[in-house]
């Protein structure tokens, strides 16, 4: 809970309590403060058990952390049940690569070879995704856009 107060913070806070309340009521003030959290824990604590016994045994599994969106769906991406790992392993990203740069350079895709396991392209060679500029003749003057000045 106070994982991130350091040392100078820890006396910083002691010795403004000590100002605050006084040296004689401050162990006092402590025993109050412990036994309201203590009581809080055991509320809670019984709250969780009404709610498990309420719920029957289908929920005897069920975690209150699990109600935090993010840990929900962390949780229900890594169950295995929903055949999540096969659907993203499907995915080719270096064949997906090598179709779009043929789109932006123009080309045909390379068609797959018969003898190729599952059709894949061969990747060996590198795929230059930048667009490459067209050379205009020497003499031809670049294209001027009129609105643009």
């Amino acid at each position: 809970m106070f994982n991130d107060i350091g040392a100078l913070e820890l006396v910083t806070l002691v010795v403004l309590a000590v100002l605050v309340f006084g040296p004689d009521k401050l162990p006092k003030v402590i025993q109050d403060i412990t036994r309201t959290i203590r009581k809080i824990r055991e509320f809670s604590d019984s709250a969780k058990r009404d709610i498990r016994e309420e719920l029957g045994p289908e929920f005897k599994d069920f975690e209150f952390e699990d109600l935090n969106p993010k840990t929900f769906i962390r949780k229900q991406l890594d169950n295995d049940e929903l055949g999540l790992k096969e659907i993203r392993n499907s995915f080719d990203m270096k064949k997906d690569m090598a179709e779009v740069a043929d789109a932006v350079h123009g080309r045909e895709p390379e068609t797959p070879s018969a003898g190729s396991p599952g059709g894949a392209i061969d990747m060996s060679k590198k795929i230059d995704m930048s667009k490459k500029p067209e050379t205009a003749a020497q003499d031809e003057r670049p294209p001027f856009d009129v609105d643009a000045t």
